[in-house]
């Protein structure tokens, strides 16, 4: 995972980054304050508190996972671009048609420039989605100009020493998060109301002990992959199965090869990122390896292939945990 590896480099300096930026209002949210029921409403963010005087008119989303959780709850007619995703990934159909006339401002990563050309009020990323430390767009360098950032909460662990255990309230609580930030929250409880049946039903089947899961993402000399904060180790649990480096205190990074094959993975998810290169380039480097082509999942050929947007924070996690599901209660 490119960007990934980026967020993995970063240090503890992301937390001073972050600190004492997140709770300046906009001056044309300012405009606002109290002229729309229910708002002002504040919010966490990273570990301080976002507050938002009334629900923003022109946001900018970044990357895939996120622009698809402010599809889901309906907001593109408050959304004046989005960034970060024809430079990584291909889309399909249906999330053009969903996406309509809004405009990509920026394949990769967008400048600080290309934003204040948009006059966005909000913008909704996170630490190596879209914004770097140091870098030239972060909330306080956005601040200044009004615009107010929501942080996506999985990338908050590479500002804290500590990194928390991932869980599915990652996804639940940022949708809250974001409904609550729009005046659209009742949606939001509807839509987790709904995520969580789907991922009930497809775990009602119980299984006598947890299967053990791989993910890979990439590298060869070293794979890449996720640990403990990453949320690849909470859709893993919420399928019933355990992460192999989830007790690894890290979000995405590498490992050894040594250590996962003394694992012995039964399962082994490999990310599809639709470059053109495939999950089949991930299953000759597994099965080529010394160590790895004699752990069961390699022997067995169980292999799950999940999309990007379904590792990280978004709608597809639903997807991802129905698959995975599937996949570790099937007979090897």
């Amino acid at each position: 995972m490119r960007r990934a590896l980026w967020r993995w480099a970063v240090g503890r300096s992301l937390a001073l980054m972050a600190a004492g930026v997140l709770c300046v209002a906009g001056p044309a949210l300012a405009q606002g304050a109290g002229a729309v029921p229910g708002f002002p409403v504040t919010v966490s963010n990273c570990g301080d508190t976002l507050r938002i005087a009334a629900p923003p008119q022109r946001m900018v989303v970044h990357d895939l996972n996120m622009v698809e959780m402010a599809m889901a709850l309906g907001l593109q007619s408050s959304m004046v671009g989005v960034t970060g995703i024809t430079g990584w990934y291909k889309t399909d159909a249906a999330f053009l048609r969903s996406l309509g006339t809004i405009p990509e401002l920026a394949p990769k990563y967008p400048t600080l420039e290309t934003l204040l050309a948009a006059r966005p009020d909000l913008f909704f990323a996170g630490w190596y989605y879209g914004m770097q430390p140091g870098g030239e767009v972060t909330p306080a360098t956005l601040a200044p100009h009004g615009i107010q950032t929501l942080i996506l909460t999985e990338s908050c662990a590479h500002t804290l020493g500590e990194k928390p255990r991932a869980t599915m309230a990652l996804l639940y609580g940022d949708l809250l998060r974001l409904g609550t930030v729009f005046g659209r929250r009742a949606e939001a409880e509807r839509l987790i109301a709904q995520w969580r049946a789907r991922v009930r039903a497809a775990t009602h089947s119980p299984l006598p002990q947890p299967p053990r899961v791989f993910v890979y993402d990439s590298g060869e000399d070293k794979p890449f992959t996720a640990g403990r904060a990453a949320m690849p180790t909470a859709l893993i649990e919420a399928a019933g199965g355990r992460n192999v480096l989830g007790d690894v205190a890290m979000s995405w990074g590498t490992s050894a090869w040594e250590t996962v094959a003394a694992s012995d993975p039964q399962v082994i998810v490999l990310l599809d990122y639709q470059n053109g290169q495939g999950p089949e380039h991930l299953q000759k480097i597994l099965q080529a390896h010394p160590a790895m082509r004699l752990t069961e999942a390699v022997r067995q050929r169980r292999f799950v292939t999940l999309r990007y947007a379904e590792l990280t924070p978004g709608p597809a996690n639903i997807d991802a945990i129905e698959k995975l599901a599937r996949a570790l209660r099937q007979s090897p």
